[in-house]
């Protein structure tokens, strides 16, 4: 078995920049179909171009991810061009500081809606469908994969980002939890959780930081900052026919970081 992905149709959330982007022209290179969606509907156009009539393997959606309305459009706008969804990545991630010690929770119910319920509605939306494409395949070993964007403050305490890191935590057992009510649906459900890679939130912490390069490096024990591919790369593995007998896990992406030092806000 191999990474071939060739002919299936994805949907990518968080797809305008950063690693949300990465993942999905990993995709398309790979002969998939893609529907790039994102809140932002300039880094869309930036990439892809404003065509409404475009064809070929590349469609997008704008809208708030974090809303039911803007899910199920992004999900009927898939079916219209490409007739079914084979694999889900929920990339979509918006990160906040705050203060432990706010009484506010403001944050926090912000943190949770875009982060994780947006992650688990989109999630719920598609296995439907996805359980309905494989009545019509009743033979096939699998129907459908979804893969949850996590990072390591889902596990590793980052008192700055407290209702991102209970985001992040929570995002992570949804996707244990949605790994064994889907399995008997041949529908695998999995996670990827980074630290010290080039995501878009970290582009903007070393523009601040001058120094904030060298201690992610010294805190990796790789010595490197990924690129937004490596973790590309690993979840085109977990949606391939190389990983048919993987669910329920959340593969870690961070050049042994989790096993060195505690992790900040800035480094994520």
């Amino acid at each position: 078995m191999g990474l071939s992905i060739q002919g299936k149709t994805a949907i990518v959330t968080g797809a305008g920049r950063g690693i949300g982007l990465a993942i999905a022209r990993h995709f398309v290179e790979r002969g998939a179909n893609v529907m790039f969606a994102d809140s932002d509907e300039a880094l869309l156009e930036a990439e892809l171009g404003s065509d409404p009539e475009r064809d070929g393997p590349v469609r997008s959606f704008s809208g708030d991810m974090s809303e039911k309305l803007a899910m199920a459009n992004l999900l009927s706008a898939t079916l219209d061009a490409f007739d079914r969804v084979d694999i889900l990545v929920n990339a979509h991630r918006l990160v906040r500081a705050s203060d432990p010690l706010d009484t506010d929770v403001d944050t926090l119910d912000e943190m949770m809606r875009q982060n994780m319920m947006a992650g688990l509605r989109m999630s719920q939306l598609v296995a439907r469908r996805m359980i309905k494409q494989g009545e019509a395949s009743p033979d096939a070993d699998e129907i459908g994969s979804i893969v949850n964007i996590s990072t390591l403050a889902g596990t590793r305490p980052v008192p700055d980002l407290l209702g991102y890191s209970i985001a992040c935590a929570a995002l992570e057992q949804a996707t244990r939890g949605l790994a064994l009510t889907l399995a008997p649906h041949r529908i695998r459900v999995n996670g990827v959780s980074f630290s010290s890679v080039m995501s878009h939130e970290l582009k903007l912490s070393l523009r601040e930081d001058g120094s904030l390069r060298e201690r992610v490096i010294a805190g990796t024990p790789m010595g490197r900052i990924a690129a937004a591919d490596e973790v590309a790369d690993t979840v085109l593995y977990l949606v391939s026919s190389g990983a048919s007998f993987v669910t329920g896990q959340i593969l870690t992406v961070d050049g042994g970081r989790s096993l060195a030092d505690p992790v900040t806000g800035s480094m994520l």
